[in-house]
């Protein structure tokens, strides 16, 4: 029997708690966090703060009540202070626990910008289920929201605050939203979002704030850029990115990957024996590049979650987790905005560390027969590299309904390293409803072919 410490309580470590408890039933599992929140969807927060979900607990997966039904001795409020790997231990609260195998599962923390006044009251960041309630309660009560950064988060709060009849400003120091998009993507999107919320909307970008201006409460009432712009808000939510949490594993001498997250490898361990580091406290692999990368999706934690259970209670078996495409996808009033892979202008950046020659091709399409009702035009780019003839990536635009069959026929593609003549082969399902009868995928990928020919 085995003693199992997970530290952090989001979708990893409860997915790791759970699955070694299955495994394992005579293991004594304790989870600890070190907030009063576990097992929720920090995904589904935009849209309970729109309202099509209308009570926060339905975000939360599992409560601690079920955890100790299911034998998982589960501790809130509880911070884990320092790891002591000679040991075996950890000091928790200022008490020394002992384990047998340690998984950490610290998630991340908001990449706050360096702005004066950033920490008063009424800016609010979006990484707890009591953060979202604070912002759907102000939201209520307010006219104009600031939003700072453009990025998918950003893009699901400007539909949220819409829908609640607030005016938005964002803020964006690129020169154009959704940057890791090629540029004619993001500039798509930006139309979209400028003509779906007409004039509700101000888009401030290749800008940034340099203060936050409070009265004498310390309450936040606007926000100073660079190029000299004063913006008047009611409250400001800052979208700008998430570090990893890795204090704690690099104070105890666990070694940091080139992205700044805990590097493991497939089996989800450190370089310390015993301990394991999964989510998005832990670095990933790109599959497509064979490089670290860095990337904290609640789908991902998930299975990292489980592969770290399933190799800390197991000492003969294992279980591997191969490795990441950075597959996104996320929804704007009825479009849908999706990437897998490399965008054009990532395969660029790394042409020469893998020696690529990238080339990509571009559709716009209807999503069914043209003689059916209601068909929508979709977008697909498809990057492959010329040399090889292999896909590299994909991204996607288009109507709700149209946009993820697609995106994840690619994803699969890519996952099997597939070239594009071999896409080509592919028996995609057809009839009129769905897509026309050559599917958008394969007409892009026909004109890849042929610049890939060249």
């Amino acid at each position: 029997m085995k003693k199992i410490i997970i530290i952090g309580g989001g979708a990893a470590g409860a997915k790791a708690a759970a699955k070694a408890k299955r495994l394992e039933p005579k293991d004594h599992i304790e989870l600890y966090t070190r907030t009063n929140e576990i097992a929720y969807s920090l995904c589904g927060l935009p849209y309970f703060i729109e309202g099509s979900v209308d009570d926060i607990n339905k975000l939360i997966v599992r409560t601690p009540e079920q955890f100790i039904e299911n034998g998982i001795e589960v501790f809130l409020n509880h911070e884990a202070q320092e790891i002591y790997p000679d040991r075996n231990s950890i000091l928790i609260n200022g008490n020394q626990i002992f384990y047998d195998e340690l998984i950490l599962a610290l998630g991340a923390h908001v990449q706050l910008p360096n702005i004066e006044n950033i920490s008063a009251d009424n800016i609010f960041t979006l990484r707890s289920l009591k953060s979202g309630v604070d912002i759907k309660k102000i939201t209520k009560e307010s006219k104009r929201v600031l939003i700072i950064g453009a990025g998918y988060i950003a893009i699901e709060l400007i539909e949220a605050f819409i829908k609640n009849g607030l005016e938005v400003v964002v803020v964006e120091k690129n020169d154009r939203v959704l940057s890791d998009f090629d540029d004619d993507f993001s500039f798509a999107i930006q139309d979209i979002i400028l003509n779906k919320c007409e004039n509700k909307i101000e888009l401030v970008l290749d800008d940034y704030i340099t203060r936050f201006n409070v009265d004498e409460n310390n309450k936040f009432k606007s926000a100073s850029t660079k190029e000299g712009k004063e913006i008047f808000a009611d409250f400001c939510v800052l979208a700008t990115g998430a570090k990893p949490n890795v204090e704690l594993a690099k104070n105890a001498g666990i070694t940091l990957g080139p992205t700044g997250a805990i590097k493991v490898d497939n089996k989800m361990r450190t370089n310390i024996p015993n301990i394991y580091a999964c989510g998005d406290c832990a670095e990933k692999y790109c599959i497509i590049t064979r490089q670290p990368t860095y990337i904290g999706l609640g789908t991902i934690a998930n299975k990292e979650g489980r592969v770290a259970a399933i190799n800390a209670v197991n000492d003969e078996s294992f279980e591997n987790f191969d490795g990441v495409l950075k597959s996104t996808i996320t929804r704007f009033f009825d479009y849908t905005i999706s990437k897998t892979g490399l965008s054009m202008q990532e395969a660029m950046i790394y042409q020469d560390k893998i020696n690529l020659e990238p080339v990509y091709s571009t559709v716009t399409k209807n999503d069914k027969a043209g003689y059916m009702p209601n068909v929508q035009k979709l977008t697909i780019k498809l990057v492959a590299d010329k040399r090889s003839g292999e896909l590299l990536g994909a991204q996607a635009l288009g109507s709700v309904d149209n946009i993820a069959q697609r995106i994840n026929t690619v994803t699969s593609a890519l996952q099997s390293r597939l070239t594009v003549e071999e896409l080509l082969h592919l028996d995609l399902a057809y009839a009129p409803p769905f897509s026309s009868s050559i599917d958008p995928i394969l007409t892009a990928a026909y004109k890849l072919k042929e610049l890939i020919n060249k």
